[in-house]
């Protein structure tokens, strides 16, 4: 069998009419708009990127995959050259996803409507850069989160509201344990909680930081480090205090004060949580004079999981990282590489001396 001829995406071919491609483009941006609803973004989230692309359109006067380099390093270099870094960095990603979009989809289609080859016009010369990396958090020794959390619960017994401090607790404990994030805490069911589930348990997070606009990413956390015996106290002791209905749907596992419409307790705020650390902060580690935060917290709890030898693999999994370059980031005041990379040079050199 002989093979069937190829042609080349770069043939030239006789371009469609000026109304067949508009109707084209608006049916390829709807599909677009679909396909990043489908991955599950936010209706906000996916009306920002068109909002970003509709602008980019506007001023290039034509369909957006005809963008070359020039039009780009145009575009930012001087209509938002002074414009914020947060706008520019959000403009550049929403066209990289369009072209992306269109590379995957329609690539093809295009070319025979067009004549046009797609390519996207932000590369890694044009691209724009954003700001510093993140900032440099150094987390509590463990002597002083164990300081903080010792002087926390002794509060139990003597605080006016027994409940409330206690779930600001247990939330705060298990964000020191196991590095979740505070909105993945707040948006925990009480259902999400499966004891059954290997050693210790684990906690299915169904809300995860999604990376680049991909959407929530869910994980399964171990309850490791303790987390197990504190969440077994919460629940049996404190929860019904909030609720009686164990089995309801959508229980939440960390409720607030406040009831729904059907008396049911609703879901606790994070400006709650991070208040009630603040004030226990402030209370019980007075001589920490940086910002404790939920996601200090989080570092703390990726630093001492791996100096208690937890490998970084490990940990990215368990802290629901992307990318292990993000972990390394967060253990960084453990990490001994370059005091063993000196050492080992220093013997090196004792070593060749000791002909001499």
């Amino acid at each position: 069998m002989g093979l069937a001829a190829v042609r080349d995406l770069r043939d030239v071919r006789a371009p469609a009419g000026p109304e067949e491609v508009a109707a084209f483009e608006t049916d390829v941006l709807a599909g677009f708009v679909l396909a990043r609803a489908s991955a599950g973004l936010a209706d906000s989230t996916v009306s920002g990127d068109v909002g970003h692309l509709d602008q980019v359109r506007a001023w290039l006067g034509r369909p957006l995959w005809e963008m070359q380099p020039a039009d780009a390093d145009l575009y930012f270099g001087r209509v938002l050259r002074e414009a914020a870094k947060g706008t520019r960095l959000a403009r550049a990603q929403a066209l990289k996803t369009y072209f992306l979009f269109l590379e995957l989809r329609h690539q093809p289609e295009i070319h025979q409507l067009t004549g046009h080859v797609v390519a996207c016009p932000i590369d890694e010369m044009n691209r724009p850069r954003g700001g510093r990396g993140a900032a440099l958090r150094i987390p509590p020794s463990t002597a002083q989160i164990d300081q903080l959390f010792a002087g926390w619960r002794s509060d139990l017994a003597t605080c006016r509201k027994f409940a409330p401090t206690a779930r600001n607790y247990a939330a705060a404990k298990l964000m020191a344990d196991v590095g979740l994030r505070i909105n993945e805490v707040r948006t925990l069911d009480l259902a999400d909680v499966k004891w059954g589930l290997g050693r210790f348990g684990k906690l299915h997070v169904r809300h995860g930081k999604g990376a680049r606009g991909s959407g929530p990413r869910e994980r399964m956390v171990p309850l490791i480090n303790g987390a197990d015996r504190t969440l077994r106290w919460f629940v049996q002791d404190v929860w019904g205090h909030f609720d009686r209905d164990h089995t309801r749907h959508r229980a939440p596992l960390f409720p607030s004060e406040r009831r729904n419409a059907d008396g049911s307790s609703g879901r606790i705020g994070d400006d709650r949580l991070r208040a009630a650390l603040a004030e226990a902060t402030t209370r019980h580690l007075p001589d920490w004079t940086a910002k404790l935060t939920p996601h200090v917290l989080r570092h703390f709890c990726a630093s001492q999981l791996y100096s208690g030898g937890m490998d970084l693999v490990a940990i990215q999994e368990a802290l629901g990282h992307a990318w292990i370059a993000t972990t390394m980031h967060y253990v960084h005041v453990h990490r001994t590489h370059v005091e063993d990379a000196w050492i080992a040079g220093q013997q090196r050199a004792a070593a060749r001396l000791k002909g001499l």
